[in-house]
């Protein structure tokens, strides 16, 4: 087969329509140019060039091969050129997976850092809850995630990037709901609550498990969900109360009244980065590096 050294000089006489001048532009003598054509023939079984003491001229058969000599070549610029870009983290893509409250807040900021160090690279965003990213990430399909703590993994590296207070979410017109008297963990005491599932929403779960317990509560669970959105449905429906994060907020969903736990500061909500540490994706090093630099922002306490 023959080889891209091969192709260019083909290129060179047949633009050039003289071996001397192609080879001194190629930067060679003449024999082992001709050797080269010579080859090239043989590997092809047809002949490139009508050759005289006078004249070098392309064959029937040359002038169609030089065209795709011709695209072979851009396509072998183009094929180093793009591994170069993607070795250096300027192309190639990054698939960044988010729990649905950090599409509100964190996930914000990580897509503008995108934008500022890795302008050519696709940015592929997965919702999904932190489970499910912790099992991506590990088997390569997730480069890096939004995801709930812990992350106690063997193969993977984390930091915290934010927390944020728990705030209750209550049907509108529901006795809680009215802002006469501070909110406190103790007015749960045998509401029906909308709780996190224990398997897909496990951080949440435990957290409140947690809560109530410091506080001697035991609210009536009505049902598990997974999803916040889904959740603050339920609510809306008047299922029953729940506790969520204060991004949360942010959706706005009809029905739903918001307000802060009075200490608004017990139990905060934390959020990672996970990601592998063997990952060698030269974006997401890029991406790290710049957001270890920026402060995720937490949103503000509604009321």
């Amino acid at each position: 087969m023959f080889t891209l050294s091969q192709l260019a000089g083909f290129i060179a006489v047949a633009e050039e329509l003289h071996f001397g001048r192609a080879a001194a532009r190629l930067r060679m003598t003449q024999p082992p140019l001709s050797r080269q054509i010579q080859l090239l023939e043989n590997d092809l079984g047809v002949r490139l060039f009508d050759r005289t003491n006078r004249s070098v001229e392309l064959t029937h058969a040359g002038r169609a091969f030089l065209v795709e000599a011709r695209r072979l070549i851009r396509q072998a610029e183009h094929a180093a050129l793009a591994a170069r870009q993607v070795s250096a983290g300027e192309a190639g893509s990054i698939t960044v997976g988010f729990t649905a409250a950090s599409a509100y807040t964190a996930l914000g900021v990580l897509l503008k850092a995108a934008q500022e160090v890795l302008p050519r690279v696709e940015v592929v965003l997965r919702e999904m809850v932190t489970m499910d990213q912790l099992e991506a990430i590990s088997e390569g399909t997730l480069d890096l995630g939004l995801v709930r703590p812990p992350v106690t993994r063997p193969d993977l590296d984390s930091r915290p990037v934010a927390r944020e207070p728990l705030v209750a979410a209550l049907p509108a017109g529901h006795p809680l709901a009215e802002p006469d008297r501070p909110l406190r963990v103790a007015d749960f005491d045998g509401q029906r609550f909308i709780m996190y599932s224990p398997i897909e929403a496990r951080y949440f779960h435990e957290l409140l498990i947690s809560v109530f317990r410091a506080a001697g509560v035991a609210p009536v669970f009505a049902q598990y969900l997974s999803q916040v959105h889904s959740i603050l449905g339920l609510v809306g429906g008047g299922w029953g109360v729940a506790l969520v994060p204060a991004a949360a907020t942010r959706l706005h969903p009809d029905d739903v009244v918001f307000r802060s736990l009075d200490p608004p500061g017990a139990a905060p909500v934390e959020l990672c980065l996970a990601w592998r540490r063997s990952n060698d994706n030269p974006a997401l090093r890029l991406l790290l590096a710049r957001l270890r630099r920026e402060d995720l922002p937490l949103p503000p306490e509604r009321r």
